[in-house]
């Protein structure tokens, strides 16, 4: 990559770190939308994996209740990764920019919808039966577009979690398909070892995002935050129109 092209690839780690350390979600598909338009979706989509993974983990460390969140999502957890597989098989024949076109008016009309009903409630007896189905639609979904917010966004926003556990939930299920996406991108062949290495290098502008972002998150009230997730969830599915276009 030439150096004008390195500095907007780390910009854009940094810009979707720090959106991230705020919300605790988004980076691929706040990343994805400023790569792709200058580099291709083909060179973005790896490009992302390493800081993606690098901003999840460092999150879930920060946050703390892993193992809590692993035991009562592992059903979601292990449907996503299977979900991943199925995407990227359909990525290999179906058009992928109608698939975004759609989840991008999706974000943003159930943006809409949660700000109006802000009390929406999932009953608790659904909350099992539904994880496995919203793993596997979620997996489908970051094959074929590269997004994880839905629809895991909203069953997780159902639950009405605490901050930390909420965010700590939600990035187990990115962590875990984001790495079987880096292992299907590897036998499609699109990540190679000079897209790995830029993609490692952009570790240290996440990091510094990440630190930023998570000091303002620690001190917002829950319903600013809850608004801020929202409003994250539409200018990704703008962003994601931007793409398509």
């Amino acid at each position: 990559m030439d150096p004008t092209l390195l500095v907007i690839a780390c910009a854009a780690f940094f810009f979707a770190a720090f959106s991230k350390g705020i919300t605790g979600m988004g980076f691929a598909t706040t990343c994805l939308p400023i790569l792709a338009l200058t580099m291709g979706l083909e060179v973005a989509l790896p490009l992302v994996l390493v800081p993606s993974i690098a901003s999840n983990i460092i999150v879930q460390v920060e946050v703390g209740h892993c193992r809590e969140s692993i035991r009562r999502f592992w059903p979601l957890i292990i449907a996503g990764m299977i979900g991943v597989v199925i995407g990227l098989v359909l990525l290999t024949w179906m058009e992928a920019r109608l698939a975004a076109a759609v989840l991008g008016v999706v974000l943003i009309v159930y943006g809409l919808f949660a700000l109006k009903t802000p009390n929406l409630t999932m009953t608790p007896r659904l909350e099992k039966p539904l994880a496995p189905i919203t793993g596997l639609a979620t997996g489908i979904v970051n094959g074929l577009t590269g997004s994880q917010l839905m629809p895991v966004l909203p069953y997780m926003m159902s639950l009405h979690l605490d901050r930390e556990r909420f965010v700590q939930a939600i990035n187990c299920s990115f962590t875990s398909s984001s790495i079987v996406m880096a292992i299907g991108l590897s036998q499609i062949g699109l990540m190679n070892v000079e897209t790995a290495l830029v993609s490692t290098i952009g570790v240290i502008p996440v990091w510094i995002g990440l630190k930023l972002g998570g000091k303002i998150r620690r001190r917002l009230s829950p319903e600013i935050f809850r608004k801020l997730v929202i409003y994250m969830l539409m200018a990704s599915g703008v962003l994601l129109l931007i793409r398509v276009l």
